[in-house]
């Protein structure tokens, strides 16, 4: 089956939902043993660029894989290619939107991304359907710019 099969091309895939709070991104952070202050200490992330505690960028990233999983059989995911850029961090309290439309230009690609309440991306990419993936890459990589 493949991905055009699965949706009309004018539909958008349907989407996931995460409110990212404290306790969101302190679990996360034992999951991943992930401790790193920018995400849990308020006092040192007040003294970066960001001045405020930011959620783990993975965070976001396991929620865009959540949603391909709602809309795709799960046998096709090991099939897909995901390419994805880190846009803007996500900070507490932020509802965080997982998404995507079908390529209108290119058959079996996906544009996809992660946004906040606001509209704006935080994560952008682009789903390349079951097939050899480009660049030469690997299945099911996630890679940043």
């Amino acid at each position: 089956m493949s991905m055009d099969q699965l949706a009309h091309p004018s539909t958008a895939l349907k989407s996931c939902r995460l409110t990212v709070t404290e306790s969101v991104i302190r679990a996360y952070a034992e999951l991943t043993n992930d401790f790193n202050p920018i995400h849990l200490d308020a006092e040192f992330a007040a003294a970066t660029p960001m001045r405020r505690p930011i959620a783990h960028g993975t965070i976001s990233l396991c929620l865009m894989w959540q949603c391909l999983g709602k809309n795709f059989p799960v046998d096709m995911l090991g099939a897909m290619h995901l390419d994805v850029r880190f846009v803007k961090p996500v900070y507490i309290g932020e509802e965080l939107t997982a998404g995507g439309e079908p390529d209108g230009e290119t058959s079996g690609q996906w544009k996809v991304w992660v946004r906040a309440q606001d509209g704006s991306d935080r994560i952008v990419g682009v789903l390349q359907g079951p097939g050899p993936a480009p660049n030469n890459s690997t299945s099911m990589e996630s890679r940043t710019a």
